[in-house]
């Protein structure tokens, strides 16, 4: 009996020493799949930003050699366009899911590929995930440009005037890009300053190398604006 008294106390704390290890191990395995996650996340937003931006660019390189309306140009767009799709399901369902990524796991280049999905989106697509792109800026989470050109995209679409000047616009009765009409383009600026924005002329000639002129802007805009008036009446 003082045998058994004594292997069955044993027994149990081998059983409760195994218990507890199941359980410490149970509590691990979160993390492990957590780290998993992020760095698919990761590999998922890279595969978009390439597939949304190689063709893209491979599209404006055609339109510089052989014009806006050519057959090599739209061979590009046609895979964009493809592309597109299926990148746009894949950030929603991020979005829809788990909110804004936070910075530190996706960084910059995250946020780029979410971004440039949600710019190329219809406007519904891009008011739907408005309140998520202000709330990511607020948390330091968003570059606040990412949030500018968006709101830029969302008054093109909807026929009004651009606040931060970032949206162009191809016209085919001159064959030329301009920018979409701006609100008060005297001040500018002074808005793209006050969320941290280079100047206008700046940024539109580094990016689409296109001369910034105020005074052919300040006519464009008023010309814009009395036709829009007029068609309300």
């Amino acid at each position: 009996m003082k045998t058994l008294k004594f292997v069955l106390p044993l027994f149990f704390l081998t059983i409760t020493s195994f218990a507890q290890e199941k359980k410490s191990s149970q509590k691990q395995q979160p993390e492990k799949e957590s780290l998993l996650n992020n760095e698919y996340l990761i590999a998922v937003l890279d595969t978009v930003f390439r597939a949304e931006q190689e063709p893209i660019r491979s599209r404006d390189a055609m339109i510089e050699e052989y014009g806006v309306e050519s057959k090599q140009a739209n061979k590009y767009q046609e895979i964009y366009k493809r592309n597109h799709i299926v990148n746009e399901k894949k950030i929603r369902d991020i979005l829809d899911k788990y909110g804004w990524p936070d910075i530190e796991i996706i960084g910059e280049q995250g946020n780029i590929a979410i971004c440039a999905v949600i710019q190329h989106s219809d406007n519904e697509i891009r008011i739907k995930y408005l309140p998520l792109m202000r709330k990511a800026v607020n948390e330091k989470q968003l570059n606040p440009r990412f949030l500018v050109r968006a709101e830029d995209r969302i008054a093109t679409e909807r026929g009004d005037l651009q606040i931060y000047g970032g949206q162009m616009k191809y016209y085919p009765e001159t064959k030329s890009f301009n920018v979409w009409p701006i609100y008060d383009p005297v001040n500018i600026d002074k808005r793209r300053a006050k969320i941290g924005l280079g100047p206008i002329a700046e940024h539109l000639k580094r990016r689409f190398n296109f001369e910034w002129n105020l005074e052919e802007q300040i006519k464009r805009s008023e010309e814009f604006e009395k036709e829009r008036q007029q068609n309300n009446k």
